[in-house]
This record gives C-alpha cells, sequence and structure tokens, in this order.
C-alpha cells in the first residue's frame, strides 16, 4: 500500500442498527377537557392538531414531527415519567407559555427551566421537557425524542433484556451517579428509557404508546408464549401491557403498548406540522408550514 494514500474510512457500522422497533407513533393519555388541552398542546407548546383524522370534541391527534399524541376524551391519565419533545426554537415557546400560562391558571400547568431545556406540565399533570435541535437527536428538529418511565431499583436489566428477547429490539443498560437506566431503540429518532427511581409513584392509570415493528410476528408468540397479550386489536395490531424480568417472570414495570405491523394502514404516515410563527399579522406566504427534520449541516 502506497504509504502516501490516504487511509480507507473507519465506519461504526453498529451505529446504524435500529433493532426490530422500526417506528414510534403516539403517546396517548386521555384528557377531560378538549379545549384545555387545545390551550396547552396547540396554542403553548405550538404544536399541530392533526386535520384529517380525530376532528370531533371526543379525541384530539397532536402532530410532533413525524409522531403525535393521542388525547381521547376520558378520565385523564398521566405518564409516569416525562415525555422528550424537539421544537425548533425555544424562544418563541417562551413567548407562548407566558401569554397562555393564565388561561391555565387553577390547573395543574407549571413550566420552568433546566439545563438548557423548558420543563412544562401539562393541565392534568404529564410532563414535557422540550429541547432545541442538538446533535443528540440527530437530524430532528421536531419530533418526540424520548419517553422516560420511573422503574423500580434493580428492574433496568431485566427491562433491556425483555426488549432484546421479546421484541428483538435494540436495548441496553447505562448508569450515571444518579443510578441506572435501560434505553431501548424506538424508531430511527427516538428512544424509551426506564430510570431506575426509589420514588413512589402512583399505580399505572392506562396510558400507552404506540410502535411499529417489523417481525410482527416473532414477538407475537413470544408474548402468547408468556400470557402477555391483552389485546387482539385486528390483523395489523395487538397489544400488551406487563414488562416482565425473561428469568423470574416477575412483572418489573407496566406500560401498555400498540404493537404495529409495517402494513398496518397508518405507518409512516405523513403529517402535517404548521409553522407557529405565522398569524394573520405576520404572515409570510408559502411559510405555513414546518418541516421534521433539521437542514443539512
Amino acid at each position: 500500500m502506497d504509504q502516501h494514500q490516504p487511509a480507507a474510512p473507519v465506519y461504526d457500522r453498529a451505529a446504524e442498527d435500529v433493532g426490530n422497533i422500526v417506528e414510534f407513533g403516539h403517546v396517548n393519555v386521555r384528557v377531560p377537557d378538549q379545549q384545555l388541552a387545545t390551550l396547552f398542546y396547540v396554542s403553548a407548546l405550538g404544536l399541530t392538531r392533526d386535520p384529517y383524522l380525530m376532528t370531533s370534541t371526543d379525541n384530539m391527534w397532536i402532530n410532533v414531527g413525524a409522531q403525535q399524541f393521542h388525547l381521547p376524551t376520558g378520565p385523564a391519565q398521566v405518564v409516569r415519567g416525562v415525555t422528550g419533545i424537539v421544537i425548533p426554537d425555544l424562544a418563541p415557546l417562551r413567548q407562548r407559555l407566558a401569554r397562555i400560562g393564565p388561561l391555565l391558571a387553577g390547573t395543574r400547568f407549571s413550566s420552568s427551566e433546566r439545563d438548557g431545556a423548558v420543563d412544562v406540565t401539562c393541565p392534568w399533570g404529564n410532563r414535557i421537557r422540550l429541547h432545541a435541535p442538538a446533535d443528540q437527536f440527530g437530524p430532528v428538529a421536531l419530533g418526540i425524542a424520548y419517553v422516560e418511565f420511573a422503574a423500580p431499583i434493580g428492574s433496568a436489566g431485566g427491562i433491556a433484556r425483555f426488549y432484546r428477547e421479546v421484541l428483538h429490539a435494540a436495548a441496553h443498560v447505562g448508569h450515571t451517579t444518579a443510578g441506572k437506566f435501560a434505553v431501548v431503540t424506538a424508531g430511527l429518532h427516538t428512544v424509551l428509557v426506564y430510570r431506575e427511581t426509589e420514588a413512589p409513584q402512583p399505580p399505572y392509570d392506562g396510558n400507552h404508546i404506540q410502535i411499529s415493528i417489523a417481525d410482527f410476528s416473532g414477538p407475537h408468540k413470544r408474548l402468547l408464549a408468556r400470557a402477555l397479550v391483552t389485546e387482539e386489536s385486528d390483523q395489523h395490531q395487538y397489544r400488551f401491557q406487563a414488562i416482565p424480568d425473561t428469568e423470574s417472570g416477575e412483572v418489573l414495570v407496566e406500560v401498555e403498548h400498540e404493537v404495529r405491523s409495517l402494513r398496518h394502514p397508518l405507518f409512516n404516515r405523513q403529517l402535517v406540522n404548521r409553522n407557529p410563527l405565522q398569524s394573520n399579522r405576520h404572515f409570510a406566504p408559502g411559510r405555513e408550514s414546518w418541516p421534521w427534520s433539521a437542514p443539512p449541516g
């Protein structure tokens, strides 16, 4: 080999592995009041109500880049953790929160800032952390980057093993000075995080997440063998709720998963995302929509 010839680049091929979960679809929590939900998710956060589906007063789908919140009407549900969102710019968000905040007085709404992110709590207690685009989130300018769940001390290893062995997902255990956590790759740009905590948690209330998987039948067989399938929804979908230790059978945490195949009609559906900076007083033609991806570089 010519000593002056540049060395061939070395690529980390494993960094491209996604695992069997190829898409994160939505977080679903019931809300008692659609008007308050509109004030919070649309007017304050600057997100977009889906203009095509669930347009009545009993449910609302909120688009967040390529993902969604589903908000059916009912007794409030609260995720035992925090949902992390990337949005294009935090400065307009702060202005919207200041303007809409007084209209949410008397609810559990709050907002604060920490470590460069904006932490907000919805009128019923769901916590959302909003980030500006950054390398750690990949080429995403708008989207759900992570959903973090509270998990019991000592459960992270078992949770990661469940996702690897039963769903064939990419999952590993990490740790910081604050403790251990399991990280599960859930699509190209979303992760599920199960963070160990000693803090007591309220009973699970039925909120759920939705994922799409490439090998649809394999996990179904393994879930059935453990009596974990809770709903045979239709040809393209099933659900499970308990996440047990695959060795002992002990249930470690409960989070209902709505599992879809890649043949589901809604897989990879293109979502409408408005530009919340547009208004009737400050309008620029052709800039009504906002892409979920960041520009190159």
